[in-house]
């Protein structure tokens, strides 16, 4: 009798042990960070709309159009946003490496280019990413299908599968893809990078999985007042994506490889 009740309060004990704990872990959810030990922090999960439950499909293609006549020289907004928004501000510069080699070597999503026009002279701003080409060379050169596109016309890379032979880096036209050398701290859970690998603009996929319906970049350019960056849907006839190619003289970044690329400038 004894032992029956020692294991029924020792089972009521932990009941409320187990009562308390929960409490505990809902109440750090409840607070942005909590300090639960030194130098342990919980970090909360903010709430969001529910992830696409349904695969991605061709009904859709997206694409951004850049009206280089708003992009404006010296304004780093697109880049800085998709640095932020996608973690490459967390990267830091290892100690034995000087800063030339550093500028070289970090992960660049978006990159501002300069072109100028050698028969008048005329300089055009643009931000250059991955181009999100119909046929990107990228995934034709990939011998492990890292590179791949999806039904939607976004081109990502599978971080699971990259090898990291940067056979992807040779094969594209637009310098738009980085290795990552060094290993990453602080990574954000809904853009996992990693060292040995590729990586390049992803028009912000985790948005699209999540029913956004913009990217960082344009985000950034439209609260500077440029409106340079436009997101949308290019087979949608009514998307302000597809009036403004109806409206402005776009072209393809190297028109001559006739890659189908999914953004497209004016002005240039």
């Amino acid at each position: 009798m004894k032992d029956e009740n020692r294991a029924t309060h020792e089972s009521t004990e932990h009941r409320g042990i187990d009562k308390e704990r929960r409490a505990l872990i809902g109440a750090a959810a409840g607070v942005g960070a909590a300090m639960v030990a030194p130098g342990v922090v919980l970090h909360a999960v903010q709430a969001q709309a529910d992830p696409r439950s349904e695969p991605v499909t061709s009904d859709v293609r997206w694409g951004l159009v850049i009206d280089t006549a708003k992009c404006a020289d010296g304004c780093s907004a697109c880049v800085d946003a998709c640095n932020e928004e996608n973690g490459l501000d967390l990267q830091t510069k290892p100690g034995r490496e000087s800063e030339e080699k550093w500028d070289r070597q970090k992960a660049v999503w978006i990159r501002k280019v300069k072109l100028q026009d050698n028969q008048t002279g005329r300089i055009t701003n643009l931000p250059m990413m991955c181009q999100h080409c119909e046929d990107p060379p990228c995934v034709d050169v990939c011998p492990t299908g890292a590179s791949f596109k999806r039904a939607d016309g976004i081109v990502m890379v599978d971080r699971h599968l990259c090898i990291g032979c940067r056979y992807c880096m040779m094969a594209c036209p637009y310098k738009a893809r980085s290795f990552i050398h060094e290993d990453l701290e602080g990574q954000l859970t809904s853009v996992p990078r990693g060292k040995g690998c590729v990586e390049s603009c992803n028009l912000c996929a985790h948005r699209r999985d999540y029913g956004e319906d913009s990217t960082a970049c344009a985000d950034a350019c439209a609260a500077e007042g440029h409106n340079a960056i436009v997101f949308g849907d290019l087979k949608d006839p009514n998307s302000i994506i597809s009036q403004l190619l109806k409206e402005l003289s776009t072209r393809q970044i190297r028109e001559d490889l006739e890659l189908n690329t999914g953004v497209r400038y004016a002005g240039v």
